[in-house]
């Protein structure tokens, strides 16, 4: 009787192990994307910048940097995206900011067997380390995330060691541009707000949060002595000299002394591996 007991007892450990060997392997597959899709540019540069970026298929409309990504096809039009762009192009792992997909994309994706992991964005120092986890992890290469995350850490404290300091703090206003039709100011908690304040600036509006309208008057009121824009914003209010003259420029520091500031959009928005750069290339610019 005890041996039935103890083959039976064999039998139910080997099962169990055949059970947990299976179910790692599978979790491996699982893990190793092949056909990846990312929907941000700070996604698509954390990808290249942990070596993956030859199993990109596709990309949205912001990722522009490395140039290699500008050979890839689009799914996104305006951050708008659809489910059947993304699934013409057969992933096997679509990486998207968290809370770009509706819950009705997310079960979309889930139904056809396609992995979609969701990525927090944190405007931090130490945000920018865990998005490069995030992203490592989802695409099954933890090491390589790591070791990404603390050369990225070593980085920016060395960065912010040796930032230009000047009498008094720079107040900075940066401008959201798409021509004079479409133009923004960024307030507090906004990944632009976190950066200037990286770079040893103060953002000129703290009366609210995210982005909203510009306005003249708002301009005027907040006189800041530096604006800031993407250099695809400036050129689409037609450059440098054209912006100065508009109305109330004139009455600002920033316009009096010529301080208009154009600077690359992904660069700026990144808040990954390349934080350190852009943080460094404002304080240049803020402190000039």
């Amino acid at each position: 009787m005890s041996h039935q007991v103890a083959g039976l007892s064999m039998k139910k450990y080997y099962a169990t192990i055949l059970i947990i060997y299976f179910s790692i392997g599978l979790q491996s597959v699982k893990a190793q994307a092949k056909r990846i899709i990312t929907l941000s540019s700070a996604i698509s540069e954390t990808v290249y910048a942990l070596g993956y970026g030859k199993y990109l298929v596709a990309t949205d409309v912001t990722s522009v940097w490395p140039e290699e990504i500008n050979r890839l096809p689009k799914v996104s039009r305006n951050r708008s995206f659809s489910v059947e762009a993304i699934m013409a192009y057969r992933p096997d792992l679509v990486l998207v900011p968290e809370g770009d997909f509706s819950k009705e994309n997310l079960y979309q994706f889930k139904s056809l067997g396609i992995r979609v992991i969701p990525v927090r964005q944190e405007f931090s120092v130490d945000g920018a380390t865990k998005f490069i986890r995030q992203v490592a992890a989802a695409i099954g290469d933890k090491a390589r995330g790591e070791q990404l995350a603390q050369q990225t850490t070593l980085r920016i404290r060395n960065t912010l060691s040796q930032l230009k300091k000047g009498i008094k703090v720079p107040k900075v206003l940066f401008i959201y541009a798409r021509g004079v039709g479409t133009m923004n100011v960024a307030g507090k908690g906004s990944s632009i707000d976190a950066l200037i304040k990286l770079a040893g600036g103060k953002n000129a509006i703290q009366e609210f949060s995210d982005f909203k309208p510009y306005t003249t008057e708002a301009l005027i009121k907040s006189n800041p002595d530096v604006i800031l824009m993407f250099d695809f914003g400036l050129k689409s209010l037609g450059g440098k000299e054209s912006f100065l003259n508009f109305p109330g420029v004139a009455y600002t520091n920033a316009g009096k002394n010529k301080r208009i500031v154009e600077m690359n959009g992904p660069l700026l928005i990144n808040f990954s591996n390349r934080l350190p750069e852009a943080v460094k290339a404002l304080n240049i610019q803020i402190f000039q």
